[in-house]
């Protein structure tokens, strides 16, 4: 039997450890920080009333749906959903969700869109198309088949909101925002939830996608308009016109006459 040897070139890992310094220290440093800082409780913290909000539609119908297919989100969800996605409410708007589940989620976004919304479901398993139904469809594949992804990008030609429930795996997701988040509208928004461990790849991933914000000659601000992180779920917005440049402008006539460093 012939012997196998992996033959390490030390020159590229010398190479590559500044760069793996550079990324991996400061995310070690920021979690120590958190658990060795931020989680502690604060007793001396300013209690504030708490104001009141004006009514969240997509928490009414959570909270009143008792009955039927069965919806499963982390509570504070909502709130995120509603921020980010209000904006569409009465459109002609095409909302995407990768992973159905029990299907109840589908009628609490075409509920909460209105008459003028489409739906498309999207699960690796067959008999979640018994969940389509009026301005209900649902797309059977697996989110991380690109192959897959190259069919429904056919198929639905427009999506102005994508929801990623689906098998919450970093891998996955990461394969879905690639094909999906391009063919994304003009103004729309990508959601995906559930990003969960430490480290979490997704997370690092979209980090290195919010440090493409000024490259180029400006980056990926031509189509992105921000980056929101929450606990366990990233917000991307697109922005509804490309833009063309970024101006650093100065106001004002009198300067300090040191050196300001960038």
């Amino acid at each position: 039997m012939r012997a196998w040897r992996t033959v390490i070139d030390l020159t590229k890992v010398r190479a590559w450890l500044p760069q793996a310094s550079r990324t991996l220290l400061p995310f070690a440093r920021g979690s120590r920080f958190a658990d060795e800082n931020l989680q502690k409780s604060d007793s001396a913290a300013v209690q504030l009333e708490p104001q009141q909000q004006p009514q969240n539609p997509l928490r009414s119908y959570f909270d009143d749906h008792t009955q039927g297919a069965g919806i499963w989100k982390w509570a504070h969800y909502f709130d995120i959903y509603h921020r980010h996605f209000q904006k569409f409410i009465g459109h002609d708007v095409r909302v995407m969700e990768i992973g159905i589940y029990s299907g109840g989620s589908l009628g609490m976004w075409r509920e909460y869109f209105g008459d003028r919304c489409q739906v498309y479901g999207v699960d690796i398993e067959p008999a979640c198309l018994t969940y389509e139904s009026d301005r209900i469809h649902v797309l059977i594949g697996d989110q991380s088949d690109r192959q897959f992804w190259a069919k429904t990008r056919t198929a639905v030609p427009r999506i102005d909101v994508l929801i990623d429930d689906g098998l919450h795996h970093p891998e996955h997701q990461i394969i879905t925002l690639e094909e999906m988040l391009p063919h994304l509208s003009p103004g729309g928004v990508y959601l995906c939830e559930d990003i969960l461990g430490a480290p979490n790849y997704f997370a690092s991933y979209v980090a290195g996608l919010s440090s493409r914000f000024y490259g180029g000659p400006f980056g990926v601000s031509a189509t992105i308009e921000s980056i929101h992180l929450y606990p366990m779920v990233t917000v991307i917005e697109k922005r509804s016109h490309r833009l063309r440049s970024l101006r650093e402008e100065r106001h004002g006539t009198e300067w300090q006459p040191f050196p300001v460093g960038i």
